[in-house]
């Protein structure tokens, strides 16, 4: 049937009233059509914008994954890389998905007493440190050794003194010794992990065969002078010059001042360093050990400090804390700071006779009282845990912790193929306060160093170490001190106004106990009273003295005299 045939029949016969019904009809499908176009152009429109977004997410997709593909040519990639890679695309961090090995600035003062920081209430102007110190963690119960070479060998291989031949003292220009060549140093583990290692400064661990050289025990830059003391100007110990940049002698720096020196190269490697590779950098400052001498524009600061000595010795001061401020603003300038670990130490306690002090510690540099062993000690690193930031950490810390906590707590390195290790990681008792592994110090045992016969032990019968050996140990908050441990006064800097207060030891006496917590000025011996506590650390010092080495201190020798070798200067004669 038609359509015309189907109108007829709805329009009936009256025309007038057909026309009208047509008229409805057609008006009503004019409507519907409308209606239809009007939904379908709707539905047109959704659909083109939902192609539009697809092909512009697809289109973002693919660019991701083209910039993992760039980023990762010529690099190594791990089993998991291409789908670590492509779960990160929208990160903005992609291409950093292992941790960071952050940068380490180690600082070591040489000589500096306890005393003289700004924090630890001295008159010295220390504005750096202090701020350095203020924003990061302050240590508080550190400790080194009595005197240089045996705190750098411990420093240097994680291990106490007893294991490496260095109890007795440190090392001097024609003794035919260095840091045993057996031995692991911590450049060379960090070097192992992927960094460049850089010493700037003292190295004094010997030199009298070129193996011994830093050069050649991990460091691949070494600045500075071989021996453990010397002009800071004209760069002299004794008759001959001491002072290299590589192994080549370096005289084109005699009379510059060596704390600027050493500065000024610490920034250059920090400047010039590969950006793609984490670096270890030793700033070993000559700085503020003997002879006493400064710029004279630092010393005009305490021209209120009338003892000569002191006020020399705090213009030293004031002029490595602008070291490192110079340091630390190169690291800041060149967007490395946040990537950083700066850590802060000192060598041994103050000599007095030599402008620094260690009040009101009982004891000097060379003595095993606390003011020979106790040190100052502050790590500074936006890598700290925040609620560390700004507060003292208690826990018992030694020197030898740098090595395990460096190498494997903050580089990730392995600690394999050294020998055992007297040190600890206590990268987490640094970073967020947790408690510390360590709960004991051996200071030293010293066999060479000890009373002649008679002495007085009949208070302690069946004691299984011999107390005439100077050595001291610390466990827990105990203390015990044995033999001749050094000079026991209580020596105040000479502006303060207080006299020395004078020991008053018995001459045949060979034991002391303290209790540092609660005397760390160590002016109430218990070991009278609490015999108990001094047998149980008598068989500690026991237990660690059966494990030492024998003492590595050969007789100097001659051929080592520079001017048997037809030099003018300080160099290895094996």
């Amino acid at each position: 049937m038609s359509l015309t045939t189907v109108c007829k029949r709805w329009l009936g016969r009256s025309g007038v009233l057909g026309g009208r019904k047509l008229l409805f009809l057609l008006s009503l499908l004019l409507l519907m059509m409308a209606g239809s176009c009007l939904f379908f152009n709707e539905f047109l429109d959704i659909r083109r914008d939902e192609t539009k977004h697809s092909l512009r997410q697809n289109s973002r997709i693919i660019a991701n994954k083209t910039n993992i593909f760039k980023e990762s040519v010529g690099k190594p990639i791990s089993a998991n890389s291409t789908r670590e890679s492509i779960d990160a695309s929208t990160s903005h961090h992609s291409t950093n998905l292992r941790r960071k090995q952050p940068n380490i600035v180690f600082i070591l003062a040489d000589d500096y007493g306890y005393h003289d920081i700004g924090y630890h209430g001295s008159v010295i102007k220390t504005p750096v440190l202090d701020r350095l110190a203020a924003e990061g963690v302050k240590l508080s119960n550190y400790y080194v050794q009595p005197i240089c070479t045996p705190t750098r060998t411990q420093l240097m291989t994680g291990r106490y003194q007893i294991h490496t031949g260095f109890q007795h003292a440190v090392l001097y220009p024609t003794m035919p010794s260095c840091l045993p060549l057996d031995e692991i140093t911590i450049a060379q583990k960090l070097k192992e992990a992927g960094y460049s290692t850089h010493i700037v400064g003292k190295w004094h661990l010997g030199f009298y065969k070129k193996a011994c050289w830093p050069t050649r025990r991990g460091f691949d830059t070494f600045f500075g002078f071989l021996e453990g003391s010397g002009t800071y100007y004209s760069h002299m110990r004794g008759s001959f010059y001491d002072f290299r940049d590589q192994e080549d002698v370096a005289w084109q720096y005699k009379g510059q001042y060596s704390t600027h020196l050493f500065a000024k190269r610490a920034q250059e490697i920090i400047t010039k360093h590969d950006k793609e590779k984490p670096f270890f950098l030793f700033v070993s400052m000559q700085a503020v050990h003997i002879p006493l001498e400064v710029p004279e524009s630092y010393v005009r600061h305490y021209a209120h400090i009338k003892d000569k000595k002191r006020r020399t010795y705090a213009g030293m001061t004031t002029c490595m804390d602008e070291a490192v401020g110079n340091i630390t603003t190169t690291l800041d300038e060149l967007g490395l700071w946040n990537d950083t670990l700066l850590i802060f130490s000192t060598d041994n306690g103050g000599a007095p006779e030599a402008g620094g002090f260690n009040w009101p510690l009982r004891g000097r540099k060379k003595s095993l009282w606390e003011g020979g062993v106790r040190g100052i000690g502050f790590v500074h690193s936006p890598l700290l845990d925040t609620h560390v930031r700004g507060t003292e950490n208690n826990e018992l810390i030694h020197v030898s912790d740098w090595f395990p906590t460096l190498v494997s707590g903050l580089a990730g390195g392995s600690l394999n193929g050294t020998k055992p290790l007297d040190g600890y990681n206590l990268w987490e008792t640094i970073r967020s306060g947790a408690p510390s592994a360590r709960k004991e110090i051996l200071h030293n045992i010293d066999p060479f160093e000890g009373h002649k016969p008679p002495f007085s032990d009949s208070l302690y019968n069946n004691l299984t170490f011999t107390p005439s050996i100077r050595a001291a140990v610390r466990v827990g908050d105990w203390k015990l001190l044995t033999g001749p441990v050094g000079a026991g006064h209580w020596t105040p800097p000479p502006e303060s106004g207080k006299a020395m207060t004078h020991s008053t030891m018995k001459p045949e006496q060979n034991i002391w106990l303290f209790n540092v917590r609660d005397d760390p000025n160590e002016k109430s011996d218990l070991s009278e009273e609490r015999q108990d506590i001094v047998k149980k650390l008598m068989g500690r010092l026991q237990d660690y003295f059966s494990t030492s080495v024998p003492v590595l201190y050969p007789d100097s020798d001659s051929r080592g005299n520079p001017r048997r070798l037809g030099v003018n200067y300080w160099t290895n004669w094996m």
